[in-house]
């Protein structure tokens, strides 16, 4: 990645505001809302949780993401999966983490734009003229605002995409605004600075310890902001999250300075919560309500779009490192990173209106948000550790990051777990749902990779050449390819062989072997050619970032188109009549899919995945189209996939006079 990437620029600043910090940004809409719902308003309950909100913003987003995450940049890229891709070698086990953190993402794009959206529509109860709205109204604006939201997904945002920034610039420039105004209410609450106050609200504050659960709804969008690095690059995002920091405690200790002024010794209990009341709205003029509800509600639109582009980013990630099914993607525009996958997109709006239809109220949705998204910052500061061992860091400050961070966010998870039955059940069952997709396609690929039986292509030349002169036989195609997954290039898969010599005899005048190799750096786009036999047998290697499009139907045209004209390979048709004619011969591609065989012996465990697999291979697409070949000059060939074989099968031969064969 060149230097320019990490270059601070007045435009990469504003993009940042824009894309990254959206999520964390609109915290301040219901954090306090979660924390002092059915609690006396106290300077202990507010001081207490503005420290514990202020320590953990510098902690948890500041120390560990923006200082030390932001580090294991991947060719400028970031994300769990490009963070993943960058230690895998290591330890095998660490897939693990990296898809309870890529699920965890994913949970968390279903429930953070239905509180956003929501926690915003219900401030305008707070105006007068409308403080009659029902909740089913509300309930009906927002998964209007939801449903727009995603059917504008397949257009792109490349153009409305350029408001964002100043949009998000304005937001954040009112949550300072308001919340200064407010400061003097209780000249007190510049206490809260001190984790003095963060101390003793976890240690002597009743259930105060289980007050992190709310707290940690102040830091969910820290993940987002490393997903972000390979839009902005870490110099804008370092510089710009001092601005957003700044904004977003000036508005948590300007709605505590109220809170303490107007409400100390008062319970607000969560009826008059449901009923619309909120510190955020509360601490806006009258005159400006409006207009302040309007800003959030952009906000909050802006906060969901960043985590749906982000889910079709993740997922086209893991669909490359094959964690997940092959999924059809599209290109709406011609910006950098913008992708629409339908299929995603419809999952996404599905979750995101059915949890708004089952849980009606933000204060109810902030049960069920936090839980899924702590495993996810758990799991990247274990692949973090790792990247830090890699890069051959001072093992003592490796330990030292672990227990601190493990120890912060084993709390958080804990805390959280208190929110299980009140709905954080939901998004554990989303998040357990997709984490067993991306493990079912992982393992079932292992056990499949334990018995794919490579050969020595070396001994099936001569059969091949021979096959290809054999006149006999009529010829299948001028150029026949077939998709290799073997890496070493002195061997080929039986299954192929077997097609070519065996199931019915292919005679083609080439026969082209295609590999495509992930590599662990995202934009890498690069192919190598050997000629096995020269214009009969050749193999092509593609090595192919985890971001690339695997588009092997217009990079083979390349690859011959370049051969071609270097006068490496003739593929003119070998057909007399076309050849004096210079006709370009037929390329056939032949793609095997695989069955799973009714002779397997296989543990019940792996009999359960491999059913699995193969059933959402058939909602999935189909290799031909993951591959981006095109299904006219495709083949599709069928052979049992037989994993484990029944090696005891009692079948006897008798004779006509009854007596056994010995």
């Amino acid at each position: 990645m060149s230097k320019n990437f990490n270059k601070v620029s007045a435009a990469g600043l504003v993009i940042a505001l824009g894309i990254i910090y959206g999520d964390i940004g609109t915290s301040p809409l219901y954090v306090l809302n979660e924390i002092i719902t059915g609690r006396v308003i106290s300077e202990q309950l507010i001081l207490g949780s503005l420290s514990c909100i202020i320590w953990t913003l510098t902690l948890q987003t500041t120390v560990k993401y923006v200082i030390l995450t932001l580090k294991a940049d991947n060719k400028g890229e970031g994300g769990i999966f490009s963070l993943y891709a960058l230690v895998r070698r290591r330890r095998k086990w660490l897939v693990i983490p990296a898809m309870i953190g890529g699920a965890a993402l994913l949970a968390d794009g279903i429930i953070t734009p239905p509180i956003t959206v929501t926690s915003a529509i219900e401030g305008l109860r707070q105006l007068p003229a409308l403080s009659h709205i029902t909740q089913k109204t509300i309930v009906g604006i927002v998964i209007g605002i939801i449903t727009i939201l995603f059917f504008a997904q397949q257009f792109g945002t490349a153009s409305i995409g350029k408001l964002f920034g100043p949009i998000m610039g304005l937001f954040f420039t009112m949550l300072a605004v308001m919340g200064a105004t407010h400061l003097l209410d209780d000249i007190h609450i510049f206490k809260a600075l001190s984790p003095h106050y963060a101390i003793e609200l976890l240690t002597t504050y009743p259930k105060g310890f289980w007050l992190l659960g709310a707290v940690f709804l102040c830091t969910t969008g820290a993940e987002a902001l490393y997903s972000d690095l390979g839009h902005c690059g870490k110099g804008n995002i370092r510089i710009s999250w001092i601005f957003v920091k700044t904004c977003l405690i000036l508005n948590y200790l300007g709605q505590g300075a109220w809170l303490l002024a107007n409400y100390r010794g008062q319970v607000i209990p969560a009826e008059v919560m449901s009923a619309g009341f909120n510190p955020f709205i509360g601490i806006m003029p009258e005159w400006f309500k409006l207009a302040g509800i309007i800003i959030s509600t952009f906000a909050a639109v802006i906060a969901s779009q960043a985590l749906i582009s982000g889910s079709f980013t993740l997922i086209s990630e893991a669909m490359r490192l094959n964690l997940w099914p092959k999924m059809k993607i599209n290109y709406p525009t011609e910006e950098k990173g913008q992708l629409y996958i339908q299929g995603i997109s419809l999952l996404l709006y599905i979750g995101c209106v059915g949890i708004v239809l089952y849980f009606q109220k933000s204060a109810n949705m902030g049960a069920a948000y936090g839980l899924a998204i702590t495993m996810c910052m758990i799991s990247t500061s274990i692949l973090f550790a790792n990247f830090l061992v890699s890069r051959r860091a001072n093992s003592g400050l490796i330990y030292l990051y672990l227990v601190v961070y493990l120890t912060i966010e084993s709390s958080f998870l804990i805390a959280n777990l208190e929110k299980f039955m009140h709905g954080g059940y939901v998004t554990l069952i989303v998040g357990g749902a997709l984490f067993a997709v991306m493990y079912v396609w992982f393992r079932s690929r292992k056990i499949k990779n334990r018995y794919v039986e490579f050969v020595r292509l070396e001994h099936y030349i001569p059969m091949i050449q021979e096959l290809s002169n054999d006149r006999t036989i009529s010829k299948y195609a001028t150029h026949l390819v077939y998709m290799t997954s073997a890496n070493n290039p002195k061997e080929i898969e039986h299954k192929i062989i077997y097609s070519i010599l065996n199931k019915k005899p292919k005679r083609a005048d080439i026969y082209w072997f295609v590999h495509v190799d992930v590599l662990d750096d995202p934009y890498t786009s690069e192919f190598s050619v050997e000629h096995i036999i020269p214009n009969d047998i050749i193999r092509v290697e593609f090595r192919l970032g985890f971001r690339v499009e695997q588009r092997i139907n217009l990079m083979f045209r390349k690859v011959v188109e370049e051969l071609v004209n270097n006068k490496e390979v003739n593929i003119t048709s070998r057909y007399e009549s076309l050849e004096r004619n210079n006709v370009v011969g037929d390329f056939q591609f032949i793609v095997l899919e695989k069955y799973l065989s009714q002779d397997n012996e296989l543990p019940f465990m792996e009999k359960v995945i491999m059913k699995l697999y193969f059933w959402l291979k058939e909602i999935s697409l189909g290799e031909e189209r993951g591959f981006g070949l095109d299904p006219s000059n495709v083949t599709i060939e069928k052979f049992p996939l037989i994993v484990a074989p029944v090696s005891k099968f009692n079948l006897k031969r008798v004779y006509h006079d009854g007596n056994e064969y010995e």
